[in-house]
């Protein structure tokens, strides 16, 4: 029998403990190097980190709990880069659980701090000011805001899933806002599925019952609406075809005037890209998200915080239904005219 050889090694050696994560705050990064990052400069990080500190601090002494600024960080670059979140915590050095946990807590204090950033104008101040401030871009009279609908792609969703189908074959989420002169929004709804018509949202939105009840006279304002809304004494929309030249006059300051929200809603989509990537999670938790861009994009406009260009991201394809008409080239190109360019 073999003889059995004991080998006295000694204590193992302890391995060496390895903490993840990062501050870039600590780090040499310039502010343009932090705006193209997430898509605030230093002085804005600190800022939103102040303002959400005493709902994202950690009750721990724990060397390895994530401070405030780290946590608002790896939010902003989740929002800013529509990546997924295992990506997310691959670049920030934590793993996707904790990302996730992190999104969830950030955005429930942002939206909770929502009525301090998204205000609709009620001081006669504010209400005077605005008018102006309209007025002054095509001449257009008592103008209190601008409402559109835009939509942001989501994952198929489990549960009634077609009615977030919207007309253009993709799943989505219908946001209706509206902006005042500065391209801030003054009233966000991210409540409908993509297959709501815009004049629905806006029928039962907040805003939109607030201004069916309240309104009295044509001196409280109007707010500008494409042709997909109904015209009311409140929410003036364009002539459809229009004959007089004063019709044409009225069109021209009203489409001049109104592009106002649509500019918004291109500022709002440059500087988060996770809006035109697509949101890949539950509708409930994506409605979360857009609200919460939404309010970073009025804090990083009231922060006068520069846009940041977003050239790499490719405009979105419309969806391509199959063509069953004549296999020519006139019947493709009429067929492309009335979907694409009517």
């Amino acid at each position: 029998m073999a003889d059995v050889v004991q080998w006295n090694l000694g204590p193992l050696p302890r391995k060496e403990r390895v903490f993840r994560g990062q501050d870039p705050l600590q780090m040499n990064f310039s502010d343009e190097q932090l705006r193209q990052r997430f898509r605030f400069g230093r002085e804005s990080i600190e800022y939103i980190s102040d303002l959400l500190r005493d709902d994202l601090q950690r009750s721990t002494s724990r060397c390895t709990a994530l401070s405030v600024e780290e946590q608002v960080m790896i939010s902003l670059r989740f929002f800013a880069s529509g990546s997924h979140l295992h990506v997310i915590g691959d670049t920030m050095g934590h793993d996707k659980a904790t990302v996730s946990r992190v999104l969830t807590k950030f955005t429930d204090a942002l939206i909770a701090k929502r009525d301090q950033f998204i205000k609709w104008p009620c001081t006669p101040d504010k209400l005077n000011a605005t008018k102006n401030g309209f007025y002054e871009k095509a001449g257009f009279p008592n103008v209190i805001g601008c409402v559109d609908g835009t939509h942001v792609r989501i994952q198929a969703p489990e549960d009634d899933e077609p009615s977030f189908v919207n007309r253009k074959g993709f799943h989505s989420v219908n946001v209706q806002g509206i902006c005042d002169q500065n391209c801030l929004f003054t009233n966000v709804s991210a409540n409908w599925p993509g297959s709501c018509h815009d004049a629905h949202v806006f029928k039962t939105s907040a805003v939109g019952i607030h201004l069916q009840d309240q309104y009295t006279s044509i001196e409280q304002g109007v707010v500008l609406g494409d042709s997909g809304y109904p015209c009311r004494p409140f929410l003036l929309t364009p002539f459809r075809q229009p004959r007089e030249q004063r019709e044409h006059n009225f069109n021209r300051a009203h489409i001049t005037t109104r592009c106002t929200i649509e500019r918004t809603f291109g500022i709002w989509k440059q500087r988060f890209r996770l809006l035109k990537t697509g949101i890949r999670m539950r509708p409930d938790r994506a409605c979360k998200f857009i609200l919460a861009c939404a309010i970073l994009h009025n804090i990083a406009m009231m922060l006068k915080e520069p846009i940041i260009d977003n050239d790499d991201i490719p405009e979105e394809q419309p969806m391509i239904q199959p063509y069953m008409g004549q296999q020519d080239g006139r019947g493709i190109r009429n067929h492309y005219a009335t979907n694409f360019f009517s």
